[in-house]
């Protein structure tokens, strides 16, 4: 991601900077793959990737038919599902440890949830 971005408000540009600086230092491997998280307002996302392969895992979103049926409560909670989620799909994989991407957002609120519900379900970060 570049570290310039001419159009956008001024936190969009600031969490964009900030998401290519963490993205430099972090890579995800088959063995661990980098858990990304993306908030918007209404929603929650995250993906674990592989990005010696450039494949995407895993994905879990609040947005999903079959999640979605059984999500409830307030965004905090529902962050931490999808955390339970995208957990259990990669133990299935086998695989037990991840990098965390926060993806420029602070590690606060609905991403913190997500780190949590991921833990529960049994990955190491």
């Amino acid at each position: 991601m570049a570290g310039h971005v001419k159009y956008g408000t001024e936190k969009a540009r600031k969490r964009v900077k900030r998401k290519g600086t963490i993205r430099k230092r972090i890579t995800g491997t088959t063995e661990r793959p980098r858990l990304s998280v993306f908030r918007s307002a209404k929603h929650i996302y995250a993906q674990a990737i592989d990005d010696t392969s450039g494949r995407v895992l895993a994905t879990a979103s609040d947005t999903e038919p079959g999640i979605k049926a059984a999500l409830s409560g307030p965004k905090k909670q529902r962050a931490r599902q999808i955390g339970k989620v995208i957990g259990e799909k990669l133990m299935a994989l086998k695989v037990t440890a991840v990098v965390f991407d926060r993806n420029g957002f602070i590690y606060h609120g609905r991403v913190k949830e997500v780190a949590d519900g991921a833990r529960e379900a049994g990955l190491q970060f």
